[in-house]
């Protein structure tokens, strides 16, 4: 008898223990998931910003990064879409007229003129509509137009050859499509995007069976990581996962191609959130941690703005998804921004895991622009998030 009490207590004691160590976990669970504070999300996006605009006031100003290149380059394009986000949230009239004014020197057109056909060249019209749609002035797209209406008049699919292209390109004819309410637009963004997911190199870029995207044909298989794995370069697959939630931002759910660019989407996030590392951030090489193994933060803010945007549209749930959310916000806020506003763990130009190594807190990318716009545009999500008050 006295030993069965004696084991009673034990194991009641056993229970109580597990009992409080489970109430911790679930206490500390839910304070993490309450952690992101709306005006806190505010502050560190403006403090972000406010760097990027004092260090580059002189919007003119050309890069001479190996070569000299104006600055309406993707880049600095990128960087000008989470601005614009920025100020859908926050309508500073500074933003405006950083935005206006760049756009305007140069003067609403590409680097490579209308004839273009290189999506990094036209990815600058992104914002171009997106300042037209606050002032009506017909010339902020003039050229816009010329360019896609040479795209939609011609037969060639196949000139995103690269997934990058897919950000850079696709969002300028959805957005298009949406403000002259012209489907033209969508039928060719959807026949250059078919192409590049289905046919480049007789497969596509895009590995249904994991959910993610090699980045060109040189990264087919039989290629592979160190570890064996496909690569899946981080950045790449947030630029196919930013553009898809770009592009179903803009074109109606009754649209005959939405519900294959959700069904992408789903996929991607499947896989994506596979990924994610304890801390919050993801990897460089989704499939091969230990290939350049480390914080990295353009991939993680794509991704972040891709799950964020889910849940704010209903694509996802919170319930689900507001764990990697609240994750990844967090550890970008508290690991990566300096206290002037430079952001750290941002791998440079390139297009898989070795490129623009090292990625450190201190190290500098060899360009700062696109960064800080895939930071604004997560951030702007999170922002709009009704669960962080």
């Amino acid at each position: 008898m006295g030993l069965f009490i004696k084991g009673y207590l034990c194991n009641k004691h056993l229970l109580l223990s597990c009992f409080l160590v489970c109430a911790f976990y679930s206490s500390s669970s839910m304070v993490a998931q309450k952690s992101i504070h709306r005006q806190q999300v505010l502050s560190s996006l403006l403090r972000v910003n406010s760097y990027f605009m004092e260090k580059y006031s002189d919007y003119t100003a050309t890069s001479n990064v190996g070569r000299v290149r104006p600055s309406n380059i993707w880049t600095r394009g990128v960087y000008y879409e989470g601005l614009m986000a920025l100020y859908s949230i926050y309508p500073k009239e500074v933003f405006y007229e950083y935005a206006y004014n760049w756009s305007d020197f140069h003067q609403w057109g590409y680097r490579d003129g209308v004839v273009t056909r290189n999506a990094d060249d036209y990815c600058a019209g992104q914002t171009y509509l997106d300042l037209y749609r606050i002032n009506q002035d017909p010339n902020c797209i003039r050229k816009v137009k010329a360019n896609l209406d040479m795209l939609v008049n011609t037969p060639q699919d196949d000139d995103w050859w690269w997934i990058d292209a897919v950000q850079m390109g696709m969002p300028v004819f959805a957005k298009l499509g949406a403000t002259l309410d012209e489907p033209k637009y969508w039928d060719k963004m959807w026949d250059m995007y078919e192409d590049c997911r289905n046919k480049i190199s007789g497969t596509g870029l895009f590995n249904q069976e994991d959910g993610l995207w090699w980045r060109d044909a040189d990264f087919i298989p039989p290629y592979q990581e160190p570890n064996g794995e496909d690569c899946y370069w981080s950045r790449g697959n947030g630029w196919v996962y930013a553009a898809l939630v770009r592009v179903l931002s803009e074109i109606p759910k009754d649209e005959k191609h939405y519900k294959d660019y959700v069904s992408d989407y789903m996929l991607m996030t499947k896989a994506i959130v596979k990924c994610q590392r304890e801390d919050g951030f993801w990897n460089v090489s989704l499939h091969d941690p230990e290939n350049y193994g480390g914080k990295e933060v353009t991939g993680t803010s794509l991704f972040l703005y891709g799950l964020a945007w889910g849940v704010n549209n209903g694509l996802l749930s919170y319930e689900k998804y507001g764990p990697f959310i609240t994750k990844a916000w967090t550890s970008i806020v508290k690991d990566a921004i300096h206290p002037n506003g430079f952001l750290g763990y941002v791998q440079g130009t390139g297009k898989e895991p070795k490129d623009g190594q090292p990625v450190t807190f201190q190290s500098m990318p060899d360009f700062e622009d696109y960064g800080i716009g895939c930071f604004l545009l997560a951030g702007v999500e999170v922002y709009k998030m009704k669960q962080y008050e």
